[in-house]
């Protein structure tokens, strides 16, 4: 898991369609529409037909997912107060990089979130 992130390479122009699906993909989340279902189902309906939504919603779906891991490792340590900061310290991180990866995908590009566990490949 490398801490730096980099742009993924996206070679071609995506239409606007993809980018505004890949776009929704990552900020499904902020926009109360199906956390890890959004991104999970553009995946399965579309990684056969464009090679930068499919990039594009298995970052946003295997970073959804460990954010997710995260969050849920933190309700316990909320009994002894650290988890209560670690909750907010993480709750504004996945603000800012969900905000970042949307504006790189509206950009053609492809956003390597950090500290991502990679699930699904």
């Amino acid at each position: 898991m490398p801490l730096t992130s980099e742009p993924i390479p996206v070679f071609g122009t995506p239409s606007g369609s993809d980018r505004i699906w890949s776009i929704l993909c990552h900020l499904s989340a902020l926009i109360g529409v199906g956390y890890i279902l959004l991104p999970l189902i553009v995946y399965l309906a579309m990684k056969d037909d464009s090679d930068f939504v499919r990039r594009n919603s298995l970052e946003a779906l295997n970073f959804h997912i460990s954010f997710l891991f995260y969050s849920v490792c933190c309700v316990p340590l909320m009994a002894v107060l650290i988890g209560i900061p670690m909750l907010i310290i993480l709750g504004i991180a996945f603000l800012v990089l969900t905000i970042v990866a949307a504006i790189k995908a509206s950009d053609n590009g492809c956003y390597h979130y950090p500290m991502t566990i990679r699930l699904i490949k």
